[in-house]
């Protein structure tokens, strides 16, 4: 049995009313998620998400996306100081990157993990400290819904309907209750929430 160090477990997502992370045209439509990730709630919230994470567990597809953004802004001396603040620490920290076709490392400070997601947060719990966010990575999320291995989940509500794409709450979770410990409304309708599982 392994024993755990107390490390929390946290997720951030942004989705529509209707649940949805990305929009009918597939993975890449995030036409109805986009425009709210730049408001004043929505980067108050991006520095949130980070704060007492030590380590980024990432799918292959956004860690694949995320290198080709964020490492630019980083260096960025014209972005928003909480982009900036984002980006140094995800460059920065510790990243596990989950993925069964990636055979070397796409970052720096970053390792490749062909396993499932609860057995990757039982060996991270194991060492270490601080937090492990599961960085806007729904399939890892959902995973880990699934196991019931999440304490808080960090969500951007954006006051679209998709009408059609994938959604985060699948049937046939386990059911749980969570609580309310921040909420922020944006002047475009958008809510950033955060939730902590009660246990």
């Amino acid at each position: 049995m392994t024993t755990s160090t107390g490390r929390k477990v946290t997720a951030n997502i942004a989705l529509t009313l209707d649940g949805r992370y990305n929009g009918p045209g597939g993975p890449t439509d995030a036409e109805a998620i986009v425009r709210y990730a730049t408001t004043e709630v929505a980067r108050d919230h991006l520095t949130r998400i980070y704060e007492g994470a030590t380590t980024a567990l990432l799918g292959r597809l956004n860690a694949e996306g995320f290198l080709g953004y964020w490492p630019t802004v980083a260096t960025d001396d014209n972005a928003d100081p909480r982009d900036r603040g984002y980006a140094k620490w995800l460059v920065d920290t510790e990243k596990v990157v989950l993925s069964t076709t990636l055979t070397e490392a796409p970052w720096e400070r970053t390792r490749v993990v062909n396993a499932p997601a609860a057995d990757v947060i039982a060996e991270l719990k194991a060492t270490g400290e601080g937090d492990i966010l599961v960085n806007t990575s729904p399939t890892i999320t959902k995973a880990l819904l699934a196991a019931d291995l999440l304490d808080r989940l960090y969500l951007m509500i954006c006051p679209e309907i998709a009408g059609d794409g994938q959604r985060l709450f699948d049937d046939g979770l386990p059911s749980s209750k969570w609580k309310l410990t921040h909420q922020e409304t944006g002047e475009l309708g958008e809510i950033a929430l955060v939730y902590d599982r009660a246990r």
